[in-house]
């Protein structure tokens, strides 16, 4: 079985590392939940857009390391491999943040998953596990079809529907904050990765 995964906020865990980004500058503070997300909003509420990108570009470039992987990540990719299913990261990344200081977030993607171990898992004993980081999701919908995996793990439910998506490929909400209910026809639940193997081998 070939298993596919996004990267950001699928294997990488944002909510501390917004929040603490902003409240190190004074836009946030306690009374924002300590999830991306609700940084995200608030910020767009008090009309602070541009901070929002600015901080996008810190998270996923020079401060992606103090980001954490979700919890059970790690243990559910090794359980993957123990078993022989092959593995491979396919994100939709660009490769520069739209504002602030200038990061390769490629680069920096790849050191995350080096840090936290995750390439050796990846690399371990199969030639067809590997990361892709693409430039446009009409390039990663065309990467997980060639790579030909049997299931793919996503935080965004409109790249698992979009009509381009490979009808071949088994599809996987991952939704830690179970915030898509009801769940699209079609896709399986992931809210935790201690259940990654029982619903990748649930039947249908």
């Amino acid at each position: 079985m070939r298993i596919g995964i996004d990267f950001d906020n699928t294997l990488v865990c944002y909510d501390q590392l917004f929040w603490t980004l902003a409240h190190d500058i004074g836009v946030v503070d306690e009374s924002v939940a300590h999830q991306k997300d609700a940084v995200r909003d608030h910020l767009r509420k008090q009309g602070l857009e541009a901070v929002w990108t600015n901080l996008q570009g810190k998270a996923y470039g020079s401060r992606i390391l103090e980001a954490s992987p979700f919890s059970g990540a790690i243990d559910a990719v090794t359980e993957f491999r123990r078993r022989g299913w092959e593995v491979c990261v396919i994100s939709h990344k660009t490769r520069s943040p739209i504002a602030g200081q200038d990061c390769d977030l490629h680069a920096a993607a790849r050191k995350w998953l080096t840090t936290y171990g995750i390439i050796d898992l990846l690399f371990q004993s199969s030639a067809h596990s590997a990361v892709f980081f693409e430039l446009t999701k009409r390039e990663k919908l065309q990467r997980i079809a060639d790579v030909r995996c049997d299931w793919f793990i996503d935080d965004l439910p409109e790249l698992l529907t979009d009509s381009t998506f490979p009808l071949n490929v088994g599809r996987i909400l991952f939704d830690p904050h179970q915030r898509n209910v009801p769940l699209p026809d079609g896709i399986r639940r992931l809210d935790t990765w201690c259940d990654a193997v029982s619903v990748l081998i649930a039947k249908a």
